[in-house]
């Protein structure tokens, strides 16, 4: 069973910086494909960043290009995401996806909170 946990949310003023972690256990973490999804408040949740596996080039949704950066460390099992600049509209709570052999593990989510 793969386990997924977030940590790093917090509040922030806009401009300010947040940094995102995320342990996964599991024996195949470099065969992952990993992601960062976000939920904002009342609305569906979207997909900021993916950093796929096996040194597959990142990707990121427009709003965020720019701003934030994900990385992952196959060694230590981590994803992480680095925001920067961020802004109101970045307040979420902030979701890691490993995706592996058809199946979606998910972790419990870490809040981020940017007030203007």
């Amino acid at each position: 069973q793969v386990q997924v946990v977030e940590s790093g949310g917090g509040s922030v003023p806009a401009g300010g910086s947040l940094r995102l972690t995320c342990a996964v256990s599991g024996q195949s973490f470099s065969s992952y494909d990993m992601g960062w999804f976000r939920r904002p408040p009342g609305k569906e949740r979207e997909l900021v960043a993916r950093a796929r596996s096996h040194g597959a080039s990142p990707s990121y949704t427009d709003s965020v290009k720019g701003r934030f950066t994900i990385s992952r460390d196959d060694a230590k099992k981590t994803l992480y995401l680095q925001m920067d600049n961020l802004k109101p509209e970045d307040t979420a709570i902030y979701y890691c996806n490993a995706y592996f052999r058809q199946n979606d593990y998910w972790g419990q989510g870490t809040q981020v909170t940017v007030s203007s």
